[in-house]
């Protein structure tokens, strides 16, 4: 009998060793950061592709030119409510003392400069293909915003949900790097794919969850329903009957063929599009009319 629970307890010695490997926070490789010179007047438009304030700025404020990213807006999810947190420049409440590092380790790992996983209603998953040269010229951009000193709000969510560490766990389910589309004939496309996959995150809210809210990539853009949003249309050409010149007009002006307008989230989308080269809201375009 003691040789039997002996065994019980190393194989469960075993069992939490293997656990706290796998789910152990990652890191990018900070060798590819070095070197490279930031360029805040580029990573404004990686700041706009990547919709950084539309959902970091305070509940109800206007974006404007310089948002203040002071964080506190709510989403509610079927795990909780996550509030989105301060990333303005401050150096206590926000992250104007993070290194390049530890700022592409939040954005492309979801790993926190302590070493604790963030929640994926930061879109890390999409993000984790940001170039590394985007990502200090994001970085740079970002620290020339204006400071704010507003606490963080910590999120509404209960056990087991709570356990941040089971998130590795998660990750390495959902955290996968590979690109959705995989055929890419043109470097507009390769643009597009990018811009959507990556940068403007696009799947996230297009794309419908699995009952752990990881994206069913084989339904990609498909549409989905989002808890305080509702239905979130497909924008693959199944469901989205628009020419390229259609969509690329869309996310500059918010007006659909039909003379409709963008409204509710899809407002602030567009006008964060709006604001980039007119030849990337046509390879976004472009990558959209070529799915399947």
């Amino acid at each position: 009998m003691g040789r039997f629970i002996r065994l019980i307890f190393a194989l469960a010695l075993l069992g939490l060793a293997v656990f706290f490997f796998v789910t152990r926070p990652g890191q990018v490789d900070s060798a590819s950061f070095d070197g490279l010179t930031p360029d805040p007047v580029h990573g404004k438009d990686v700041f706009h592709a990547a919709g950084c304030a539309s959902c970091h700025v305070a509940p109800k404020a206007e974006i404007g030119d310089a948002p203040v990213l002071a964080g506190g807006q709510a989403f509610p999810s079927d795990f909780g409510t996550f509030y989105a947190p301060n990333i303005s420049p401050d150096p206590v409440a926000g992250i104007g003392g993070w290194s390049a590092v530890e700022f592409a380790n939040a954005v492309q790992k979801g790993v926190s400069p302590a070493g604790k996983h963030y929640y994926p209603a930061f879109p890390y998953v999409s993000y984790a293909k940001i170039t590394p040269q985007d990502l200090v010229d994001l970085k740079a951009f970002m620290d020339t915003l204006p400071a704010a000193g507003e606490a963080n709000m910590p999120h509404d969510v209960g056990f087991p949900f709570s356990y941040r560490r089971a998130l590795g766990g998660w990750k390495l389910l959902f955290g996968g790097s590979d690109w959705v589309v995989t055929d890419v004939s043109t470097p507009e496309l390769e643009r597009g794919r990018y811009l959507v996959e990556v940068l403007g995150h696009c799947g996230e809210c297009h794309t419908p969850r699995n009952a752990l809210g990881g994206l069913d990539r084989a339904a990609w853009l498909t549409g989905s329903v989002l808890p305080g949003e509702g239905k979130v249309p497909g924008i693959t050409p199944s469901e989205l009957d628009w020419s390229p010149e259609d969509i690329a007009y869309y996310l500059e002006s918010g007006f659909t063929p039909s003379f409709d307008s963008a409204g509710g989230a899809m407002a602030h989308v567009v006008e964060n599009m709006s604001k980039l080269p007119a030849e990337d809201r046509n390879a976004i375009a472009a990558y959209v009319a070529s799915l399947p």
